[in-house]
């Protein structure tokens, strides 16, 4: 639509004006409006003189004065004041753009609503959605955008048992934590070592609850089966009793010199099984057999609930597809293979993937067992550490190492984001429409 030299003016001078927020809204005649977009910009001018403009030079300089000034509760003010400067800059942006839009509207003789009456039907007609999300929204970036944001902060500074606040100040140092963990030797080799059997863990132990989940879950489908309500409870056990629990239990149970494993599980395997002589084994001196371990305690403890996804998905493939493929002489291989599989990978991509995801950050499993050990590999790592529990190490131990904890925390979110979005994006996971 061609705008006379008069309309193009009216908008020109209702964008102009919302410079300052309101302005535009008075200037359309939309008072109510106006005058709350104006009060949202004194409140946040007053916020900034008193309080926010401070916290800003101070996420820039940490503090100066030792003793006296918390860098790290001041990183944290200036992180929050930075979040509360974007959505106000979200707001700003939503104002000029209203004050425009009203503007055309006015200038294309259509209906504006200029009472205090009619923009708050129009609100609850139209902006009924968003007057229940956005209070969510923000909640969730305070909740969840802050403490990230945070950690960002954190990894591109010095805070480590060195730089303790408030006796010493916190500086930024850049890139330097990122440099240490992939070039510096101490760091470098824990890192590459912890992350190897970090992948290594993820994908046998993820794996393993994955086949064992599918199996029970295909077996006991399975119309010959007897007493499928009593077997489906027994393979629930694993996931009614709570993790904790049965991982300390299994702790226990793989102790070297007393633990039932090696006094008497593996003592009956040996007299059952002619030529087998298996003795007692390291389950959590040796490294490698405490990573044998854990990773069977996972698979025990991990595929319940993939039986109980499988077990529903199972239930909605037609009996006619398998009728079929015997007809056409397909055998049990092939039907599972043809049939079964596509079917399941096709709804439980997602869920699978999740649970690699979920695996890659099993804290619990790897601390509680054995504590990350035995032994070190150096840099507060023990032998079966995974990045989240050296990460845990690296906090808590005697020297505290914050900042190159925080730069560990974004490379495996980062790997995981990179990850998941290429699996499910080869595997066309939320594409559903087939």
């Amino acid at each position: 639509m061609e705008y006379k030299e008069t309309d193009k003016k009216r908008v020109r001078t209702a964008t102009l004006l919302s410079i300052i927020p309101g302005l535009g809204q008075l200037y359309n005649k939309q008072l109510f409006k106006g005058i709350v977009f104006l009060l949202i910009f004194a409140l946040f001018i007053v916020e900034m003189i008193g309080y926010g403009g401070e916290a800003l030079v101070g996420l820039i300089t940490l503090g100066s004065t030792p003793g006296v000034d918390h860098s790290l509760f001041i990183l944290i003010e200036g992180s929050l004041q930075l979040l509360v400067l974007l959505l106000f800059i979200l707001f700003y942006a939503i104002n000029i753009n209203d004050a425009k839009k009203v503007a055309k509207q006015w200038v294309e003789t259509q209906k504006v609503n200029t009472s205090t009456k009619s923009i708050l039907l129009n609100l609850a007609d139209h902006g009924f959605p968003y007057l229940f999300t956005i209070p969510a929204y923000i909640a969730m970036i305070f909740a969840i955008v802050f403490p990230v944001l945070v950690t960002i902060f954190i990894a591109f500074t010095n805070y480590d048992f060195y730089h303790i606040p408030p006796a010493k100040l916190i500086d930024w140092a850049g890139f330097q934590n990122f440099t240490n963990i992939f070039f510096l030797s101490s760091y470098r080799d824990t890192f590459l070592a912890v992350f190897g059997w970090t992948v290594i863990w993820t994908v046998a132990a993820t794996t393993l609850q994955i086949t064992i989940g599918v199996f029970t879950a295909v077996v006991l489908n399975q119309k010959f089966i007897k007493f499928k309500r009593l077997f489906g409870i027994i393979f629930l056990l694993p996931w009614a009793v709570p993790a904790f629990i049965t991982i300390m239990s299994f702790s226990n149970m793989f102790n070297d010199s007393i633990g039932a494993m090696n006094t008497q599980v593996i003592p009956l395997i040996d007299a059952l099984i002619p030529f087998v002589d298996i003795g007692s084994l390291p389950w959590k001196t040796d490294p490698f057999w405490t990573k044998i371990a854990i990773i069977m305690i996972q698979g025990w403890l991990g595929f319940p609930f993939i039986y109980v996804l499988v077990s529903g998905i199972l239930q909605s493939i037609p009996e006619e597809q398998y009728e079929a493929a015997r007809i056409d002489g397909a055998g049990v291989l092939q039907r599972f293979r043809h049939i079964t599989m596509p079917t399941v990978f096709m709804i439980a991509a997602p869920i699978f993937i999740t649970q690699y995801t979920g695996n890659f950050n099993n804290f619990s499993m790897i601390y509680l067992f054995n504590e990350g050990g035995p032994g070190s590999i150096g840099a507060g790592a023990g032998s079966t550490d995974i990045l989240i529990s050296w990460i845990y190490k690296l906090t808590t131990g005697t020297s505290p190492q914050y900042s190159v904890a925080s730069a560990v925390t974004l490379f495996i979110s980062m790997f995981v984001i990179v990850i998941s979005l290429i699996i499910f994006k080869k595997t066309k996971a939320f594409e559903m429409g087939d």
